[in-house]
């Protein structure tokens, strides 16, 4: 992966005439061939965000270059550079899927090509639905369709806005095949997601975004070893009243009258375990089954919300 920024966001603010401030300084440099994810609840900013970057809505102030184009001042090149593949599904439904990738790369002032256009559906798995209408196809099909026509006129940087929304699991599982796919084949992937596993399992790094704020962005392992928390479970052979003197020195807690828990940060040394189970012996508490787990992205992202300053 190149480390020379694709895309270079800097101070870029949007104040609509209401005075609300949707984005407030924003910097933020996107690498060549990574996949970024950006989350953020709604109302946050990412939608505004994209818009800019993607030349739909107006900064109130800040730069954008995409691949080295100003975004204001080169427009055209930088759009053409960018594609983008909304949330919602906006084909025409009686249109075939061929017509339908050709005239969005004939929007961008392309010439024809039918074998690059055929490599694309191909790669999304769209060959043998080319002549099928849009109205026909199931909403994961339509989703590809869409991924298509954002990559009719090869773009460099794709971004994916709630890219497995409306589809089921086993769909969702096969988009994010695609999306590497992509990746692997020089494309750099911008994504917004409610789906923290999806940045979880898929992004190299991820941003997270409130109230207009970008309030944090890592490689997505670091974030989960330096955020992450993890949790000692003890499944008691019979319920406590209480959590013996002895243990609780050690922190536990007793969230259920047979468990006992101890939560530390996953960045940290390892909880003595060995000290744990021989001042449980001492005790004369049996237990059933002793467990470990990792905080997920989604609880991580939940603190970042309420707490920016972790």
């Amino acid at each position: 992966m190149n480390a020379d920024p694709i895309l270079s966001i800097r101070g870029v603010r949007k104040t609509y005439a209401s005075g609300h401030q949707a984005l407030k300084g924003i910097d933020l440099d996107i690498r060549r061939g990574e996949i970024f994810a950006l989350l953020g609840p709604n109302g946050a900013g990412k939608t505004t965000l994209i818009g800019i970057v993607c030349g739909l809505v107006n900064a109130s102030a800040g730069e954008i270059r995409a691949d080295g184009f100003d975004i204001r001042t080169a427009a055209r090149q930088a759009r053409q550079r960018i594609g983008l593949v909304p949330q919602e599904l906006t084909t025409d439904a009686f249109e075939t899927v061929w017509a339908t990738v050709n005239f969005s790369r004939g929007l961008f002032g392309c010439r024809r090509d039918p074998a690059l256009v055929e490599t694309v559906l191909k790669r999304l798995s769209l060959w043998d639905k080319k002549d099928a209408k849009i109205m026909t196809l199931s909403g994961g099909m339509k989703r590809r369709v869409m991924i298509a026509k954002a990559l009719a006129h090869e773009p460099r940087i794709l971004f994916l806005d709630e890219p497995s929304a409306g589809v089921d699991v086993e769909l969702r599982r096969d988009m994010w095949e695609v999306v590497r796919g992509l990746r692997d084949a020089g494309v750099t992937i911008i994504l917004t997601t409610h789906y923290i596993q999806e940045a979880e399992e898929m992004a190299d790094r991820v941003g997270v975004i409130n109230k207009g704020e970008l309030i944090l962005v890592q490689d997505t392992d670091e974030l989960m070893h330096k955020l992450g928390r993890k949790q000692l479970m003890l499944h008691l052979a019979a319920p406590l009243e209480r959590v013996p003197d002895s243990l609780a020195s050690f922190g536990m807690t007793q969230p259920e009258p047979a468990m006992l828990t101890l939560t530390y940060d996953a960045d940290k040394e390892q909880p003595p375990v060995a000290s744990i189970l021989r001042r449980l012996e001492e005790a004369g508490i049996a237990y059933k089954d002793l467990e470990t787990r990792q905080s997920s992205l989604e609880e991580i992202f939940v603190n970042l919300v309420r707490d920016p300053k972790r």
